[in-house]
């Protein structure tokens, strides 16, 4: 009876035991998400098929894949800059299996362009893992601008107020322009267009004496000689155009606005997942292959983890907001 006895009473610990242990993963779902992840990861890239962001995501896709033993996959959800997209993920459940590739625009500019951007980059998001950064270029058609970079081009632009035109195909090529006249006390004249390809074309064709765009967009024109770069928008030279020194080096001290890319998950996700996936991100940084391949696509790779990329955001909220108002830049 005594043995009797004493089994009913391990089977009873047996069953309390077992039971704490499902009531605590039901009350603390991260700590139930140590197998993170167990099916495949959706990223949302609120930009379309093809272009920047996507091929980005795509390749970092890839080796995430490997790394993490599930499939990643990108799920395109383009329009108004980037906000449909970002409201997708921001209203997605928390559960380490959404992510969204934000950027300058969807995490620190858009709040302040759109009267309303159907999300809260502030409130909505946990930051996860910086991947890189894409200085955008001020370059010129005119071999006589091109003789002695900013300096020249300040010295023009006080000379003839308003006279030299520069054009301007995005909203970031509009904030970083902004900022360039207000820094350097250079009164230029911005022209915007719908597309890279058509201020491309007139700054080639001698319509317009300068434009500020992407690495990749300014890239193969620089090449040719059709183009030449004054200077790059972040705050040191990048090894993506080696011999271009950055604005801030020739002389308008502190200057650097460039775009950016990184990974945010909806707010509430399970801080262990959130861990995890930035160190994946991570190590796949570190590789050369990878880096190579960010750096042929115009990105100069970056990594941040969490807590650094959080406090990053909060500072480029606050330079884009400041830049955007202070320009009176709006979309709608």
């Amino acid at each position: 009876m005594k043995f009797s006895c004493c089994r009913g009473r391990r089977g009873l610990l047996r069953a309390g035991v077992a039971t704490a242990l499902a009531l605590s993963a039901w009350a603390f779902p991260s700590m139930a998400q140590t197998a993170w992840p167990e099916r495949p990861v959706r990223v949302i890239v609120p930009y379309a098929a093809g272009q920047g962001a996507d091929v980005l995501m795509r390749l970092v896709g890839q080796e995430l894949s490997a790394s993490l033993g599930q499939p990643i996959v990108v799920e395109n959800r383009p329009g108004a800059g980037g906000n449909i997209g970002a409201g997708v993920a921001a209203k997605s459940a928390p559960d380490g299996y959404t992510f969204l590739l934000g950027t300058n625009a969807t995490n620190a500019a858009n709040e302040f362009l759109y009267s309303s951007a159907g999300f809260s980059a502030a409130e909505d998001f946990d930051a996860v893992a910086m991947i890189g950064l894409l200085p955008m270029v001020i370059s010129t058609s005119s071999a006589e601008l091109a003789d002695k970079g900013i300096a020249n081009l300040i010295t023009r632009a006080r000379a003839r107020p308003d006279t030299l035109n520069v054009g301007l195909p995005s909203t970031t090529a509009r904030v970083v322009f902004a900022q360039f006249v207000k820094s350097a006390q250079a009164p230029l004249f911005g022209v915007t267009y719908k597309s890279s390809g058509q201020s491309m074309t007139d700054a080639m064709g001698g319509q317009i004496p300068l434009v500020i765009d992407t690495v990749t967009a300014t890239r193969p024109q620089l090449v040719t000689g059709k183009l030449h770069a004054l200077g790059i928008t972040s705050a040191k030279a990048s090894e993506m155009l080696p011999g271009v020194k950055s604005v801030a080096e020739q002389g308008v001290a502190g200057f650097d606005v460039v775009a950016w890319d990184a990974l945010f998950a909806p707010r509430g996700t399970p801080a262990e997942v959130v861990r995890k996936m930035g160190e994946h991100v991570g190590r796949a940084l570190q590789r050369a292959d990878v880096r190579r391949k960010l750096t042929d696509i115009g990105v100069e790779p970056l990594f941040m983890g969490p807590a650094q990329l959080s406090e990053f955001v909060r500072d480029e909220r606050s330079k884009w907001g400041g830049i955007i108002k202070a320009a009176d830049i709006r979309i709608d």
